[in-house]
């Protein structure tokens, strides 16, 4: 019987599983930073499931540095753009992810964002933290009113979207949104309405709010066209992946003046953030914090322990990608 190797420590939901897994757990040292590439190959060989984070490059190497008795690897995020899952595939290896335990975490930090950007939260945090003297002013960090007939622009409307318009309901936005839902009863009894394209959206949104998943095709799908495609003073939010945004072309676009800021939890170069970004006061940067729940985080790992376990059983696991 081969090993589970755990990329990271995940905390006490280890131990509520040890006893489950027909094979020994090894697990990386810490959970500060990733096993290094060569600590990966070294880590796999004769691995029967390999549970990873986003942060893991799981290839073609990795999968044959494991072994032929690879069966599963279990990804604790409900993205897998980490996973080739073609490679995968060819070697018969089963890719789970996480899907469904982490929509209200990350919704909620969206609004969050949301919130920080239009109503310059963070800001004005930066500003008293100077110590500066100040006086209330009329002018003073006047934002964005959501609540006074701002439109939000969902692109993607799927499981995490569907719960952003159910936050953002409670404000009075008007939603507008596309993606495979768009279309739904769900969707229209929570106001949204559909839009016919996404330029449609970018033009229409004071804030445009991503939740795609990325793929070779949305790459880059918010670059200096669609940015500039978007409604003067706007704003940008992504708490989907950090690719989806040309972030030298966004910079550009809130330097000129057009965009009024954006709100990051992912970055294009993840854990690299773009220098001119981090320079805006108009623009919140947040390190990859959308599911950190302690419930969330809890469950996600839960789920990728259940998947190994039923893999390794000769079981389907309960979400298996594809």
């Amino acid at each position: 019987m081969g090993h589970i190797y755990l990329t990271r420590p995940l905390g006490d939901v280890v131990e509520q599983f040890r006893q489950q897994l027909p094979g020994e757990l090894r697990t990386h040292y810490t959970a500060d930073f990733p096993p290094s590439r060569e600590e990966l190959l070294e880590s796999v060989r004769g691995a029967e499931a390999i549970i990873s984070l986003v942060t893991d490059r799981i290839d073609a190497e990795v999968l044959d540095a494991a072994g032929d008795q690879l069966k599963v690897v279990a990804n604790v995020a409900v993205g897998y753009d980490n996973i080739d899952l073609g490679a995968a595939a060819e070697r018969g290896v089963l890719v789970t992810n996480t899907p469904g335990v982490l929509d209200e975490a990350v919704a909620d930090l969206t609004l969050a964002l949301i919130l920080a950007t239009t109503r310059r939260v963070a800001e004005g945090d930066r500003f008293i933290r100077t110590g500066t003297e100040w006086i209330w002013s009329p002018e003073g960090y006047v934002g964005l009113d959501i609540s006074a007939g701002a439109t939000l622009g969902i692109v993607g409307l799927g499981r995490i979207g569907m719960a952003v318009a159910q936050r953002a309901q409670a404000f009075g936005v008007k939603i507008i949104a596309t993606g495979r839902r768009a279309h739904d009863d769900d969707a229209r009894s929570l106001g949204v309405s559909p839009a016919s394209s996404l330029n449609e959206l970018l033009s229409a949104a004071d804030i445009v709010s991503l939740h795609c998943p990325l793929t070779e095709d949305t790459k880059h799908l918010i670059g200096a066209q669609q940015l500039q495609a978007m409604k003067p003073g706007s704003y940008l939010i992504n708490t989907a992946r950090g690719p989806l945004v040309d972030e030298e072309a966004l910079a550009d676009a809130i330097e000129s003046g057009h965009l009024g800021g954006a709100g990051l939890d992912v970055h294009e170069f993840e854990p690299a953030t773009n220098p001119r970004l981090r320079t805006m006061d108009s623009v919140v940067m947040l390190p990859h914090i959308g599911s950190a729940g302690d419930v969330t985080r809890n469950e996600m790992a839960s789920l990728a322990f259940r998947n190994v376990v039923a893999a390794l059983n000769g079981e389907k696991p309960i979400t298996a990608v594809g």
